[in-house]
Formats: structure tokens, sequence, C-alpha cells
């Protein structure tokens, strides 16, 4: 059955494993450059530190939320990390493109990665100018998903209502205050099938596909 989406005019997507597959491999150099930066802050081992990052990453949102407030890591040293990291793994995807286009309203990204890295992702893939606004790191103040003030704050800077907005996300757990907050949820990637939360509405392998047979709301 077509997922029935008339009633969204505005399009919340994460950025990354999200409008890219995480089949892309992307994502493992991201996490690898953040262990080797954890080795250096904390002088573990690899498989220590591999371990540390994983737990910062359950207990804060983010790696970096751990490494702030337990390592004085400054934002910026660590959003430097993934600055010149080579995007030839992420394809153009005119199909998706196309899919993205014909969805009515407006269209923002919400993300835990910093501004820089959203725009150079987003520019690279050819889909910043079907983009209203990037909602980074920054722009919520470090309150990153899944924590609740990210949310309030994403709502009440751009005004948006929950119950319009379609949020889409490879990882469960930043769906949860999605839909208590309202918003229809769309979990994206290779696990989503396997999903049993109650709180994902929809779950696709694929993005484009999914876009492409939802219902839309008419537009006159």
């Amino acid at each position: 059955m077509s997922p029935d989406l008339s009633h969204i005019d505005t399009w919340l997507f994460d950025l990354d494993n999200t409008l890219y597959p995480e089949e892309s491999g992307f994502m493992r150099q991201v996490e690898s450059r953040m262990t080797a930066f954890v080795m250096k802050v904390t002088g573990l081992e690899r498989d220590a530190a591999f371990a540390l990052q994983k737990k910062y990453l359950a207990e804060h949102g983010l790696t970096l939320g751990g490494l702030m407030r337990h390592h004085g890591v400054e934002p910026a040293d660590f959003h430097a990390l993934f600055h010149d990291l080579s995007l030839d793994a992420l394809a153009h995807d005119p199909e998706l493109l196309v899919a993205l286009a014909r969805l009515p309203g407006r269209r923002l990204i919400f993300t835990n990665a910093d501004d820089f890295h959203a725009e150079r992702v987003l520019n690279h893939l050819g889909l910043t100018h079907l983009f209203d606004e990037v909602f980074h790191i920054h722009s919520f103040g470090f309150a990153p998903k899944p924590d609740p003030l990210g949310f309030l704050r994403m709502i009440e800077g751009h005004g948006l209502d929950p119950a319009a907005t379609a949020f889409f996300e490879d990882s469960e757990r930043n769906l949860k205050p999605a839909h208590d907050l309202g918003m229809t949820t769309v979990l994206v990637g290779p696990r989503a099938s396997a999903s049993e939360a109650p709180f994902v509405h929809h779950r696709t392998a694929h993005l484009t596909p999914f876009l492409n047979h939802a219902r839309l709301r008419e537009t006159a």
C-alpha cells in the first residue's frame, strides 16, 4: 500500500545515512577518524577508545557531547576532523532529486553534524537547492537528537506544526521524540524492516521508492 502522507507540508530529513545509503560506507570513514581522535584525547588503545566513543554516543546523543563534558574538547576541533573527508563514496542520485522535488511544502535538514559538513555533503549530492534550511548541531545549541530540547528548538525556530511534519531518519531512537511531539516518523535503511518500535509509523530500506509511492497532498 502507498504510504499516506497527504497531511504533510513539512519534510524533515536527517542527512547522513538517510539522504544517501548506509551501504556507501561513507560513515565508516567518519567513525574511523572519530576513534582516532578519542585515542589521541584519552591515550586509550583503539578498542577501548571505540568502546568509549560508543558509550558517549549512547549517553549524550553524540560522541562529542561526552568529549566536551569529560575531556574539555572544543567543538570546532572535533568537527574539523571531517571537513576534508573524501566524498567519492557518495553518488549523485538523479532519481532521488526527482522524488524530493515532488514533495509539496518545505524541506528541511535536521542533523547532528555541523554546518560545514552538511553543506559539503549536500553540495556533493546535488541536493542543496531542494532544501530551505539546514538545522545543524550549532543551530540547536548542542542539544543533539534524540534530546527533545533539540526538537523543540527546531520546531520553534522554524514554526513547524508537528502534526503536518514527516521526519525521516536512519536511527530508530531519534524518531521517538519526533513521534512524541506528533510528527509522522519514517525509519530509513537496511535495518528498518526489522524495527518493531511503536513510535515508527513507516519503514523503508530505500528512500527514493518510498517517496515515489507516497500519497501527497494536492497542490493548486
